[in-house]
């Protein structure tokens, strides 16, 4: 006999139900819905930019889904960093993701290694974070690898210089770029588009974009910030002081897009209830706009994001940590 999955339901619920009636002690454990890690990741971002990098990087390491194995920060464009020393933002960077760790407290913290110090160059500099974003990719482990990048693509750049083998072997989810099929200015692709040529038009490495226009839909109000991220323990304060002092020249909203977030609702969450198209991979012009086709390369495109399941999810995954 075959029944639908509504009477499957219905059926498993009163199961459940009939269970928990001859053995109340089961409604009183505690029990969670069981989850393991189904993925590693290696997070990269300029961590000593805007603060929703370390949102993100806060959920991706509470995520029970994922299994973060290394930390690498990018630089910074020297024409954009403010009270950041130009020339030391990616160690900076570094820095703030070990404090991170401290404040969260988050058991078996990962390596965290700074990458290159200078953007857009003609062949990427060998750093410390592409050696080891080599050495993750090569290693073997069951579980397949997402590295999400929330900044320039310098990183995992220099690393498939190192080795193009690292192609094959994981699935980049990169914030950056801008609307298709136009393009234009975006920080993330302008801060490094030498990286960028190399990730898009010279490698075969499967790649999930968010251009602007995807990532600019992950807006949490400022409000909602003082009400419900500062409020819910030590450690969501401490993120929430990372947004208090932004630079002179940004007249903050009625909201600050946390943008990089999408790398874990991608990664961990869910992609069902987004929206993206595989497109034929365009050159990159100096403008950034996209120009002619990249034979034989296709990358998956995002176009809408469910912002509502990611920011509950992290909420809720700092409200757990804080019980807990």
């Amino acid at each position: 006999m075959s029944i639908s999955r509504r009477q499957f339901g219905t059926l498993a619920s009163a199961f459940s139900a009939a269970c928990l009636l001859d053995h109340p002690s089961l409604a009183a454990t505690g029990r969670r819905i069981p989850q393991r890690a189904s993925a590693r990741v290696i997070v990269d971002n300029d961590f000593a930019g805007d603060p929703d990098a370390l949102v993100a990087l806060a959920h991706q390491l509470l995520t029970p889904k994922t299994r973060t194995t290394l930390i690498t920060s990018s630089a910074l464009d020297r024409k954009l960093t403010g009270a950041v020393p130009a020339d030391r933002s990616a160690e900076i960077g570094r820095t703030i993701v070990q404090d991170l760790l401290k404040q969260g407290r988050i058991p078996a913290p990962p390596p965290v290694l700074a990458g290159s110090e200078e953007l857009n160059l003609a062949e990427p500099e060998v750093s410390a974070a592409a050696k080891a974003i080599v050495a993750e990719a090569m290693r073997d482990d069951p579980l397949p690898l997402f590295f999400t990048c929330g900044g320039p693509l310098t990183n995992i750049a220099a690393a498939l210089r190192i080795e193009p083998a690292i192609a094959s072997r994981m699935t980049v989810i990169w914030i950056g770029g801008g609307r298709y099929p136009a393009g234009g200015w975006e920080y993330n692709l302008s801060a490094d588009l030498q990286a960028a040529r190399i990730v898009i038009e010279q490698s075969k490495i499967p790649l999930w974009q968010i251009p602007q226009n995807a990532y600019r839909q992950m807006q949490f109000s400022v409000a909602e910030m003082a009400h419900r991220l500062r409020p819910v323990s030590p450690f969501g304060a401490w993120l929430y002081e990372k947004f208090t002092s932004p630079p002179s020249f940004v007249d903050v909203g009625g909201a600050w897009p946390l943008g990089d977030s999408p790398t874990v609702l991608l990664s961990a969450i869910s992609q069902e209830s987004s929206v993206a198209l595989d497109r034929p991979a365009l050159r990159i012009k100096e403008d950034c706009t996209y120009g002619e086709l990249v034979p034989d390369r296709t990358i998956r495109v995002y176009e809408t994001l469910d912002a509502r399941l990611t920011f509950e999810d992290f909420l809720s995954l700092m409200h757990l940590q804080a019980a807990s």
